[in-house]
């Protein structure tokens, strides 16, 4: 009887292990397993909530249904409105709640679109293929002991301690890596690394003029898609 009861329950740890490591791997691994089709512009991202990048590639996001909230799911800002919360929870695949705080999530898809998570807002990103690209608000830390408006900063610093900082918003654009959700900004060097996965296009762009380079940016972005054509599932 002890041996029977000791081998149900080594079965039963086995059965809940491979079911919660499977849980955990279904977003990686089910990318090689599910039908890829080219990405165009008319191409819907499943809508729901993205963890990490992985989830992106796999086209699997949490959906609304399984995410724990007070707002209305047929809310049309329903992500706008809970990425002010500080932490988010949702039902994984098992039924078990699971809370993830908001400054570790990638983003989400609404309207077949998709949301990356910059500098605590989501920015759509409009441009989609094996290089993206996108613009996004960043707020920037500035100190006012080296603000040349703000007066007598070393007096300020000796009586009262380190001036306050303060915060500026900037526009700004990026570009982001489709293979690894690698986010570099929208620069020449940056664009050359990454056209480097087309050998004849990058030799092509690395012999323009510097000021060529700087105009044509967003023209080899779009060269580099075409040529290079983004295969997402879509199921």
């Amino acid at each position: 009887m002890k041996s029977l009861f000791l081998t149900i329950s080594i079965a039963f740890s086995l059965f809940v292990f491979v079911s919660i490591h499977g849980v955990a791997q279904q977003d990686s691994s089910s990318l090689s397993s599910l039908p890829l089709v080219k990405y165009t512009p008319d191409f819907k991202f499943k809508e729901g909530l993205y963890l990490n990048f992985d989830q992106v590639k796999n086209n699997s996001p949490i959906p609304k249904f399984k995410i724990i909230s007070t707002v209305d799911y047929s809310n049309p800002q329903f992500f706008e409105a809970i990425s002010t919360e500080s932490v988010i929870s949702y039902y994984d695949n098992l039924g078990i709640r699971q809370d993830v705080a908001m400054k570790t999530i990638w983003g989400f898809s609404k309207n077949g679109s998709l949301y990356v998570r910059m500098s605590d807002s989501f920015n759509k990103i409009n441009i989609v293929g094996n290089i993206c690209h996108f613009i996004a608000n960043i707020v920037i830390l500035n100190s006012r002991y080296s603000d040349p408006y703000y007066y007598n900063p070393y007096y300020y610093y000796r009586s009262y301690g380190p001036p306050p900082s303060y915060s500026t918003t900037e526009i700004r654009q990026f570009i982001m890596d489709f293979e690894t959700g690698k986010i570099y900004d929208y620069e020449v060097d940056n664009i050359e690394v990454l056209l480097m996965r087309d050998p004849a296009l990058h030799d092509e762009y690395v012999a323009l003029s510097k000021k060529k380079k700087q105009q044509m940016k967003f023209l080899y972005i779009r060269k580099f898609n075409e040529q290079n054509p983004l295969l997402i599932p879509n199921s």
